[in-house]
């Protein structure tokens, strides 16, 4: 007998949505597209897709179909709000009807108001997919049929905040704990060199959003005779090219592959404080300068070469740093950072953080001074991170630096060594 319903129900009953409706392969894609932003939706040339998409956003499917699917699954999950009617239409041109939509929907976003903080950076928490989709098959790589192409995503298990067993990492939690830049006594004026491991993963998706707080114990300034506790917000915020952090400031990667990136942005320079020093030496104020780095990643070794120009604010002068650093990964859960580094400093700036003018001369009893170019100092450390969960982690950092060239002999420094100390806990989203 020829039933009067329509696939699907049955007289007094309604059969709910099934995730079979959709075959393996379109399974695949929704998963797949929950690691997706809408910058993959723009075309290549535009510059958004340049900054923040180069390497982690997947290119357009070639199947129409499976695209259009794809637009649909990363404009539903992104979108607070329901979707225009006209890309409804789309989805149902390409072949999709009002069955395999609710599928769709209930696969990619199904707690969907509830988890609108999640929606916004769905693209940092990618690696919660299977959680948010427990449908969809895991993110596999998918030989080519016909005229679909598929780009396999990261997995998700990479994806942990310190995922110490893969063989190129990168660690926002120890560059979000390491703002040593606004550190009067660690490194003064210049921006810090990253203590951390091998960065990224081996295919290049490394973005993250990493927030925390922590505590710096050290020297008011270079050579002070008196320490000081400051504490220290970190952020550490990763997407394609573009980068916020303490160490390299506001920024973007010019060029990024396994075992070389070159960067370049604009980040804070430390001084000190007019109570912090000797009276009538007066204070330097908090600078910005323009920072240029390349980083050298091989066989588990770090090394950093930069340099900041200070634009506005504190010496105006120029400086150069260089650091190596060594992951000696304890544990799934324990990473040991030891490194060395130094800092070079133009005359203007070194001049102007340990010189001693003749109105400060007069104000402080102290001899005037000229401080001329120069290493300025060298530094030692050790850092100590540790893994509480996938998401929360804490690091201990403990240095000493030690004054070199005309810096030492500043009538201004009491020590010419110092220890110093950072410990804080961080969040990754």
């Amino acid at each position: 007998m020829r039933s009067d319903f329509p696939l699907g129900v049955s007289e007094g009953k309604e059969t709910p949505p099934m995730a079979d409706e959709l075959t393996p392969l379109e399974k695949q894609v929704i998963a797949l597209a929950l690691g997706d932003t809408r910058s993959s939706l723009m075309p290549r040339r535009n510059i958004f897709f340049w900054l923040f998409g180069h390497r982690a956003t997947s290119l357009p499917l070639a199947n129409p179909r499976l695209e259009a699917l794809r637009r649909y699954a990363i404009l539903r999950r992104t979108s607070k709000q329901a979707l225009p009617q006209d890309e409804c239409d789309r989805l149902c041109r390409a072949g999709y009807d009002s069955r395999q939509k609710e599928t769709i929907d209930r696969l990619v976003a199904p707690n969907h108001m509830q988890n609108h903080f999640r929606v916004r950076t769905g693209y940092f928490v990618r690696r919660r997919a299977k959680d948010r989709a427990p449908g969809l098959l895991p993110p596999t790589t998918i030989p080519a049929s016909g005229p679909s192409h598929l780009l396999t995503p990261p997995s998700i298990a990479k994806e942990n905040m310190l995922n110490f067993s893969t063989p190129r990492m990168r660690s926002p939690l120890l560059l979000a704990m390491l703002p040593l830049a606004m550190a009067p006594a660690a490194v003064q004026a210049q921006p810090q060199r990253p203590l951390q491991g091998p960065s990224d993963t081996p295919d290049g998706s490394d973005d993250h959003i990493v927030v925390g707080v922590g505590g710096l114990y050290a020297p008011a300034y270079q050579g002070a005779d008196d320490y000081r506790f400051q504490p220290l917000p970190m952020v550490d915020l990763k997407w394609g090219r573009f980068f916020v952090n303490l160490q390299d400031g506001i920024g973007a990667n010019l060029f990024d592959s396994e075992h070389v990136t070159v960067g370049a942005g604009l980040t804070p320079v430390g001084g000190y404080r007019a109570k912090d020093t000797p009276d009538g030496i007066g204070k330097l104020s908090l600078g910005l300068g323009g920072r240029g780095f390349v980083k050298l990643r091989q066989g588990g070794f770090e090394a950093t070469l930069g340099a900041t120009k200070i634009i506005t604010g504190n010496t105006e002068g120029i400086i150069a740093d260089a650091s190596l650093a060594y992951r000696v990964t304890a544990s799934d859960k324990l990473m040991l950072i030891p490194s060395i580094g130094t800092t070079w400093g133009n005359r203007k700036h070194n001049n102007r953080y340990f010189g001693v003018t003749a109105g400060q001369s007069a104000a402080s009893g102290l001899p005037q001074y000229r401080a001329g170019s120069g290493l300025a100092d060298a530094k030692a450390e050790l850092a100590v991170v540790y893994r509480l969960t996938d998401r929360i982690g804490v690091m201990a950092v403990g240095g000493v630096s030690s004054l070199l060239g005309d810096a030492k002999d500043s009538p201004i420094v009491y020590h010419k060594t110092r220890p110093y100390g950072i410990f804080a806990i961080t969040y990754r989203f």
